[in-house]
């Protein structure tokens, strides 16, 4: 019973036969299944996730009736998401769901408002969770549902989860011939599905429902506009691809992919994985996160959940490489206090956020600090490699390693991808994730791509500096003793394309440390530490200018400026000329700093449009992602494209 909007979850007669009778019978799911194509998606749409039990469900009979091959995508929308608790004391009630109450729940934390994706079942089940009020989020989906369980409370009850506009929305997020279906007989909603475009029918209920509704969606699906730039290129049915760069973007990529029944070949330079920027002994799992709901910030809010989440479903070892010791973010000054109490009132649960006084800081990072700050406690800190490793992992991915791709020559099924001794291999579509490298292929050289050169220094811990209990951020960054080592850090420098450690720059990191933990610098001895005896590391990382990453389809950027000139006279166009694409080839790069927590849910956004299922972001965060947004934003500002290269970084 929801003491909010005082109705039942489910019908008191049997939640779990309701569940069967009207959204899976509704959506005839069963005979649908079991007719499916080997592969590809089936989307599910949902609006209320309530307890998790239609969810639940529809992944049982998906596994007992569906192809190995196909998977599952499961959008839900949840106003209320309950805790954990309460969904493993509710699907308890039904021992035949244990496996998959179990596995969900191992996934199952408080979520902040915004979009979340669950991989389950070895990837063959997808969850997206989007967490808001459905009349404003609903409009901000990309989805192509094939079926609908419309399961909000009553609408006497909750009228809102039935609105006229909710009804147009779902119709606009499905394919023609989509089903729906639902327990309430009730005139505005049956009258709102039939003006949104469904032809709907009465069918006998459940229990002591006399009836219920089910409806399909005849003709096309209502659309509205859609800028053709950041639309979807076609589909491929052809699941191989070449992934150029094996750091975190590219491993993620390939592992997203593999997971999706894509036969994936990685390639890199180096004679190791991670090799370069993602090689870091330590990476700290941090989002600056910003009060206004910035695309940035909605992206590394997600993006920090996922890589979380996700990090314990890996082989990665819970000691030796990933600690969720949590994360404090030191307010520093007083501008800085006050964005975090603004951050701190947008209603996150104190689970994932909470703001701490001086004495509550100093007490949950084991030393005292100057000031209170922000704690993200399922935060914390990862060895790269190890996270690399395990991502690249798959009876999918074939690594090639030591070879540097150079050419991508078109051929008639696809890519070839070449170094200077040859091809390397040849797929349909090709992913360049190779960082700044990616803008020395003549197809990215229109990306504004720039390097930021960080150096970290690793510093002895001593007896007192084992104190620090969780990662600190402010200005800089220093985490707990790994391998008997505090890493610190880190520099930025732009204009600087060496790799070499300075002993400048050891001593800013250390200066770093002494504003951001006194007292912590003081255990470390850091007034006695010779900079330019200390070990550590420096990276080039890549940004573009915006600081969001580039994800997604290339164009001809010629051809893009022809297609859309119009623009450059009047911004507001409706220019409805088809996308020029260099069909197949994508891209996954510029995460700079923020890698660990980009960089796996980018793969998720490649994989998503190239299978089209439901996105796991928002559209307009998709969109402020997208590497057309350059060459428009050009247009618009009469402006001729800088061409990026790589060999000199600007």
């Amino acid at each position: 019973m929801s003491r909010l909007f005082g109705d039942v979850y489910f019908s008191r007669d049997s939640g779990i036969a309701e569940a069967r009778h009207v959204f899976l019978g509704g959506n005839d799911l069963r005979r649908r299944w079991t007719a499916l194509a080997a592969r590809g998606a089936f989307v599910v749409g949902e609006t209320g996730f309530g307890t998790g039990l239609n969810f639940a469900c529809a992944w049982q009979l998906w596994d007992e009736v569906a192809p190995p091959a196909a998977r599952l995508s499961y959008l839900s929308v949840e106003r209320y998401p309950l805790p954990a608790a309460d969904v493993a004391r509710t699907l308890g009630l039904w021992p035949e769901l244990g496996a998959y109450r179990a596995a969900l729940l191992a996934q199952w934390q408080d979520f902040a408002p915004g979009w979340h994706r669950l991989v389950l079942g070895a990837g063959r089940v997808l969850l997206t969770l989007v967490v808001g009020d459905v009349r404003e989020v609903l409009s901000r989906v990309e989805a192509a549902v094939e079926a609908w369980f419309l399961d909000g409370f009553a609408p006497a009850k909750n009228p809102e989860m039935w609105h006229p506009g909710v009804l147009a929305e779902t119709a606009r997020l499905s394919r023609p011939g989509a089903t729906c279906a639902t327990y309430t007989v009730a005139g505005e909603v049956r009258r709102g599905l039939e003006a949104a475009g469904f032809a709907v029918e009465k069918t006998a209920g459940f229990g002591r429902k006399r009836e219920m509704l089910r409806g399909t969606l005849v003709g096309p699906s209502p659309a509205r506009w859609r800028a053709p730039w950041f639309a979807r290129p076609p589909a491929t049915t052809d699941r191989r691809a070449v992934v150029v760069g094996a750091g975190l973007a590219g491993t993620a990529t390939a592992a997203s992919l593999a997971a999706r029944g894509w036969s994936v070949t990685l390639v890199d330079r180096q004679s190791a994985i991670a090799a370069e920027a993602s090689g870091n002994p330590l990476g700290v799992l941090y989002a600056r996160l910003s009060p206004h709901g910035t695309a940035l910030s909605e992206l590394v809010a997600s993006g920090l959940q996922y890589t979380c989440r996700r990090l314990g479903t890996f082989a990665l070892d819970p000691a030796a490489d990933f600690d969720r010791c949590g994360v404090l973010q030191i307010a520093h000054d007083d501008e800085e206090a006050r964005r975090h109490a603004r951050l701190a009132a947008l209603g996150w649960p104190a689970t994932l956020l909470s703001r701490l006084d001086r004495a509550e800081a100093s007490a949950r990072a084991g030393i005292d600090l100057p000031a209170g700050g922000l704690l993200f406690p399922a935060a914390g800190w990862v060895h790269p490699p190890a996270l690399c490793r395990a991502l690249a992992t798959h009876p999918g991915v074939r690594l090639v390693l030591g070879r540097e791709a150079v050419q991508l020559r078109p051929a008639a099924d696809g890519w070839v991808v070449s170094d200077v001794g040859g091809a390397i291999a040849t797929a349909p579509i090709v992913v360049l994730a190779g960082a700044g490298g990616s803008t020395a292929f003549t197809q990215a050289r229109h990306l504004p791509m720039r390097s930021i050169r960080g150096q970290l220094s690793l510093v002895p811990a001593t007896p007192a500096s084992r104190a620090l209990q969780t990662v600190l951020c402010g200005d800089g960054y220093v985490a707990p003793a790994y391998h008997g080592q505090h890493s610190i850090g880190a520099t930025h420098r732009f204009r600087d394309a060496s790799t070499a450690l300075t002993a400048a720059e050891h001593r800013e990191n250390l200066d770093k440390l002494a504003r951001l933990a006194p007292a912590l610098y003081a255990a470390v001895g850091g007034d006695r530490l010779e900079p330019a005896q200390l070990p550590g590391r420096a990276a080039l990382r890549w940004s573009a200018p915006d600081y969001l990453p580039i994800v997604g389809p290339l164009v001809d950027a010629t051809a893009f400026a022809s297609a859309y000139a119009p623009l450059a006279r009047d911004a507001t166009l409706e220019v409805d000329a088809p996308s020029p694409w260099l069909a197949g080839l994508h891209v996954n790069t510029a995460h700079g700093s923020r890698g660990l927590v980009t960089a796996p849910l980018a793969g998720e956004m490649l994989a998503a449009a190239l299978e089209d299922e439901p996105a796991p972001l928002p559209r307009a965060v998709m969109e402020a992602a997208h590497p057309s947004r350059f060459l428009l934003r050009a247009l618009i500002r009469r402006e001729t494209p800088r061409l990026a290269d790589a060999r000199h970084p600007p």
